[in-house]
């Protein structure tokens, strides 16, 4: 444990208060106008130096400083440590004061007499706010220095909130955090340790190791900080909103670092991986054709977590990113060159700048449904868990972690306090960061009461649809959970919530890959899932429709293995989905044999066509669009690697048939309302050319889009392994049918949007293929 060599006043054990929701926002909670005469005792440290207790400070050290051996799967190491140390206890104090503070905002807030600290913790019976200040040469003059202040139960607290103001604090790149003391009670749910100094929920950056996965720094701290000596960011005097309406989304699911790390992106060292990568490429994102980025999460995470102990998964690093420290602070190493969390945050509002500026809207993968912070047999405590426990998760009767996230934890949403942190968090990213919507991960864990029983009304999911500040956000929600809460079709909405609708994933895979007594469920699928979605006010746009996530195979993988490869996860093969409902087309995964090849690129370009013609919103996967593989392996988010990297050069080689076929396909869909309807298709709108819906081995589908002009769209997939010669309707009035899509064809013919005449009334489809074809003067 920490000595708590400076104190403000000594912490004495306190009864429960009261709640946190009695605390009104907007209620003053100002402390005194004079600073309190308080005698404080400074450690000063060299950073990387240890404290008394000999847990490190820093990862970074000193010159002079020599690192000691330790083992990088100690359990209680948070650092590297030092062989030599410059720790001593200065009696001096320092020359600004100290207030009581205010409760809020929530987190670290400049206010008129300095910088206050504020902190909810409805159990702890002691808290410490550590500061870590800068290196001589910067503002102030402490050369590196810590303190710790321990906060008076009876004076820095208002209700749960803890909270302190310091008068003459630097106002940037201080760093800080907590340590927090309560009930021993594990039976009780606490699981308070006022050793480990813990991250502020509400800290807007965190710092950390600077570069993603240094290896050397493993075992690294991560700590709070604040900037108010930069200027507000500039947005531009001609900055608009893209603003794009729901039924008009074309999203493309991307990883901010595997998007540009590799080398063959052609960029400078210092910006592959970062939010400035991503600017770079915004002309492949307009080529493609899309207008909607949804990020894999950006909150601040470690990439190294699973190296903190020996364990089968100890060589692999975290690339996806759903394991959050911070719902505040942007991913700090996404940053250019090692910027530091200062850098990220200005650097991810460029990126929003430069990505609205070309007309493509930003939405971000979040996680509240669970943290970093693991289980009880292996707790990563870095925040929630060591503040209050108790509070911020799910428990059962006996105190302990309930898990439907299946990470170990799972965050305890609908409780006024959290539910409070996840609102503050949605409006953070909305009006600092000009974020355009979210997906919500395992969104049925939202759904949840605080005994993890079922909601029919989520008070969290009913305040998000009618928040005024994101009442013009894109809401989307994964809706299930790894707690058996499946929610697809009938998640509470209120009319705003859209949904990844899982059901249109099996159901297209099942019918394109050729399995029989599926032709009536791809139907209703394609049109916009009537059967899940009309209900009230809701739209086909509330189904989120995708074949491929980041969860599961590639789309090159879906049509190139039968069976999961994930041996190089280092679980025996026993992680990731094993219901893939994929078909590898003749061949177990790589192969020579041209027949297979073809098969597969036919199969591709069948589930592109499926889902930019299907009612509803499409979202593909990065790199598709040249037929990225992942060897097999369906649960890739641990290899930072060629597994997951986008890769450039293989684009340049598929850029004149597959990324032709994929980016035409998307545009066409752009140029044809058809495709986007605002209402469910009637029976005015389409015409099913199908007189057998009960013939189970049937694997053949046509019907033709009506459009008001005259230019119909006829369609249909033949999931047969033999041609299909289907009778063609007759075109209206004074029109004739074209060919604009056959699957079959190689390119630049399997894609002419001016379209080539189609001479008779029938059209042989290949096996496994499809056609579209648009009636023309």
């Amino acid at each position: 444990m920490l000595h708590h060599n400076s104190l403000l006043c000594v912490p004495r054990p306190i009864t429960h208060s009261t709640l946190f929701a009695s605390v009104l926002p907007g209620a003053s909670f100002a402390g005194n106008s004079s600073g309190r005469d308080a005698g404080l005792k400074f450690n000063k440290q060299a950073s990387g130096s240890k404290s008394n207790s000999g847990h490190g400070i820093f990862t970074e050290t000193r010159d002079r400083a020599k690192l000691m051996t330790t083992s990088a799967y100690d359990g209680r190491a948070q650092e590297a440590l030092l062989e030599e140390q410059a720790s001593r206890l200065l009696e001096s104090r320092p020359s600004w004061k100290i207030f009581q503070g205010q409760a809020f905002p929530l987190g670290v807030s400049e206010v008129d007499n300095g910088i206050n600290f504020s902190i909810f913790s409805q159990h702890a019976t002691a808290v410490t706010l550590r500061l870590v200040f800068p290196k001589s040469g910067s503002k102030g003059t402490l050369d590196g220095g810590m303190i710790e202040l321990a906060l008076d139960p009876h004076w820095n607290k208002t209700g749960d909130i803890w909270h302190i103001c310091i008068e003459d604090l630097p106002r940037s790149n201080v760093l800080y955090g907590y340590r927090i003391d309560g009930p021993q009670d594990w039976g009780k749910g606490h699981r308070f340790d006022s050793s480990i100094v813990l991250v502020d929920p509400y800290a807007k950056l965190i710092e950390g190791r600077r570069y993603f996965g240094d290896i050397s720094r493993k075992l690294s701290k991560f700590l709070g900080t604040y900037d108010f000596d930069s200027l507000p960011f500039d947005w531009g005097e001609n900055y608009r909103l893209p603003n794009i309406p729901e039924k008009d989304l074309v999203i493309y699911e991307m990883n901010v670092r595997a998007f540009t790390i590799d080398e063959s992106s052609g960029l400078d060292s210092k910006i592959r991986g970062s939010y400035l990568g991503v600017i770079e490429k915004i002309s492949h994102l307009l080529e493609l054709g899309i207008n909607a980025v949804e990020l894999l999460p950006v909150f601040e995470f470690d990439e190294l977590e699973l190296q903190r102990w020996r364990n089968p998964r100890d060589h692999m690093i975290n690339t996806w990113g759903y394991s959050t420290i911070n719902f505040f602070a942007p991913m700090s190493r996404y940053a250019s060159a090692g910027g530091g969390s200062i850098n990220a945050s200005q650097e991810f509002k460029l990126m929003v700048k430069a990505l609205h500026s070309a007309g493509i809207e930003v939405i971000l993968d979040v996680v509240y449904n669970h943290t970093n912070e693991a289980d009880d047999a292996n707790p990563y405590t870095t925040s929630f868990r060591g503040i209050d426990n108790k509070v911020y998760y799910m428990l059962d009767s006996n105190g302990q972690l309930l898990n439907f996230s299946g990470c170990g934890n799972t965050m305890n949403c609908n409780h006024p306090v959290v539910m409070k942190l996840i609102l503050d968090s949605l409006r953070h990213w909305v009006t600092e960061y000009h974020v355009d919507g979210f997906r919500f991960d395992l969104a049925s864990v939202l759904c949840r009461g605080t005994d993890g029983s079922p909601l029919n009304a989520p008070p969290l999911i009913r305040a998000i649809a009618n928040d005024a500040v994101l009442s013009r956000c894109k809401i989307i929600a994964e809706p299930w959970d790894c707690g058996g809460l499946y929610l697809v079709g009938s998640f509470p909405n209120w009319d705003r919530w859209a949904e990844w609708n899982g059901k249109y994933r099996d159901d297209v895979r099942k019918f394109i890959k050729g399995d029989s007594g599926m032709k009536g469920d791809f139907a209703t699928r394609v049109s916009g899932s009537s059967d899940l979605y009309r209900v009230n006010k809701r739209r086909p746009y509330h189904g989120v429709n995708f074949v491929i996530a980041h969860d599961g195979f590639t789309l090159h993988d879906l049509v190139s293995y039968n069976f999961k490869h994930n041996e190089a996860n280092g679980e025996g093969g026993n992680d990731g989905c094993n219901d893939n409902f994929s078909w590898n087309c003749g061949s177990e995964g790589e192969t020579h044999d041209a027949s297979v090849r073809s098969l597969r690129s036919r199969q591709m370009k069948n589930f592109h066509l499926a889902l930019m013609i299907s009612q509803g919103t499409p979202m593909m996967l990065m790199g598709d669009e040249y037929g990225h593989t992942r060897l097999g392996n369906n649960n890739s988010y641990g290899h930072d690697s060629a597994i997951n990297n986008f890769r450039w050069g293989q684009l340049d080689v598929r850029k004149s048939d597959h990324f032709r076929f994929f980016s035409k396909v998307i545009k066409y869909r752009h140029a044809r309302e058809v495709f986007g309807r605002e209402n469910f298709i009637s029976e005015n709108d389409v015409t099913w050319h199908e007189d057998n819906w009960d013939n189970y081995d049937s694997r053949f589908l046509a019907f033709t889009l009506h459009d008001k002009s005259g230019r119909d769209v006829y369609l249909a997939f033949n999931a047969h392994d033999c041609f299909v010669e289907v009778l063609l309707p007759a075109p209206p009035t004074n029109r004739r049918w074209f060919r604009v899509v056959d699957t079959n064809l190689k390119s630049p013919d399997d894609f002419v949007l001016n379209g080539v005449p189609c001479i008779g009334n029938t059209y042989n489809t290949a096996p496994y293929s499809s056609i579209l074809l648009e009636a023309k003067f």
